[in-house]
């Protein structure tokens, strides 16, 4: 089935937290938008809010199997192996539904199931069950059985809330399973040796398994 590419100049940011080790589809031909290249993580709050503002204004592309639009609703539904795109974050879906604004030329939110997986651009890897986008206020909810890492480190709860433009999060467990936090911390009185110790972990348990900030 031919792939399907949209253009849109509105963030969707799935940074996404799928399953570790699901594959992206290869682009389709007739999807013909280049990914900018990732900008530095912004430094202080007023960088982050003038970051978060600029994405809003980024085209967002993007591929899956299928597409339906619902005009009455303001509803794009794209579903199949479904990658999105933009400003140097991607997010990978069986299913994302977007949903604009009365006029049709504005991301409000959108809403992703099955497979989740978000990267985003200063390489934390996010999975959950569920992720759902707000770009009024720019907050991602993994909700789900959610987790998020970066290099070593890893947060894990029923439901994950990043506040985008205010370098925010919460954590929020579960009736099965409580908030759980691992972080490796290094001795920097031997970065000399760094190279060869492995880092101690805070707490014992299972780490996901390695992963690159690769889109």
């Amino acid at each position: 089935m031919t792939r399907l590419a949209v253009l849109a100049t509105a963030v969707v940011v799935a940074l996404g937290p799928t399953l570790a080790g699901a594959q992206a589809p290869k682009k389709s031909a007739v999807s013909t938008a280049q990914d900018p290249a990732p900008s530095a993580a912004p430094s202080t709050t007023t960088d982050r809010r003038t970051q978060a503002k600029n994405d809003r204004t980024q085209p967002v592309t993007v591929d899956a199997d299928k597409m339906e639009r619902f005009g009455k609703e303001g509803l794009v539904v794209f579903t199949g192996n479904v990658v999105a795109r933009q400003n140097g974050s991607v997010q990978y879906a069986d299913r994302m539904e977007v949903y604009l604004d009365e006029r049709g030329d504005k991301i409000q939110r959108t809403v992703s199931t099955g497979s989740i997986r978000i990267i985003t651009r200063d390489c934390r890897t996010g999975t959950a069950q569920r992720a759902e986008y707000y770009d009024l206020d720019q907050r991602v909810v993994l909700l789900g059985n959610a987790r998020v890492w970066q290099a070593d480190n890893v947060v894990s709860g029923e439901t994950i809330t990043i506040f985008l433009s205010q370098d925010r999060a919460t954590v929020q467990g579960g009736p099965r399973e409580r908030v759980k936090g691992i972080f490796y911390q290094k001795d920097d009185n031997t970065k000399d040796t760094a190279s060869t110790t492995q880092p101690t972990p805070t707490t014992v348990a299972a780490r996901p398994a390695p992963t690159t900030c690769e889109n």
